[in-house]
């Protein structure tokens, strides 16, 4: 069995020790994606959504989810991110949502999580400003599609293209 990094010798849960790590250039991207529903999707074709502008505001909202992950996720460290990047599609053949954070960071640890964490804010984000058309809506994945960078390198979901 494999040593669990984030408990102490007791058995309770610490923050790991990443002082001696190498510092390198990290980057993640991670997507979510939200199925909307017909009615969300006529609303968005007519430009009337009554809570405003859907792509800024989870834009803004992925951002700053990927700037608060240390706040919400426990044991995460935190990082200076010196670049997210939001990508926002709108595929209407399929009714999805399709949300891309990038982050990108030179220290001693991952922002696979940081890139979760927007794309996931950014969903919930996308499902608040469209509930009161219709609570429908269905956050169906978010994933991990690439990270680069650390002892354990360069990692990419199958099927994913860069």
């Amino acid at each position: 069995m494999s040593k669990l990094t984030h408990l102490n010798p007791s058995g309770e849960a610490h923050m790991v020790d990443v002082s001696a790590k190498v510092q390198t250039v990290r980057t993640a991207i991670a997507l979510a994606e939200v199925q909307l529903t017909d009615t969300v999707m006529a609303v968005l074709a007519e430009d009337t959504l009554p809570k405003g502008d859907l792509f800024a505001t989870v834009r803004i909202a992925a951002i700053q989810g990927a700037k608060r992950c240390a706040d919400l996720i426990p044991l995460c460290h935190p990082l200076p991110l010196h670049k997210v990047s939001v990508d926002i599609d709108l595929d209407t053949d399929l009714k999805r949502l399709c949300i891309a954070v990038l982050c990108k960071t030179a220290g001693v640890t991952g922002v696979e999580m940081e890139a979760l964490t927007g794309a996931s804010v950014g969903a919930l984000t996308a499902y608040d400003m469209c509930k009161g058309i219709d609570k429908g809506i269905v956050i169906r994945e978010v994933r991990l599609l690439e990270k680069t960078g650390g002892k354990s390198g360069d990692w990419q979901a199958a099927g994913v293209e860069s």
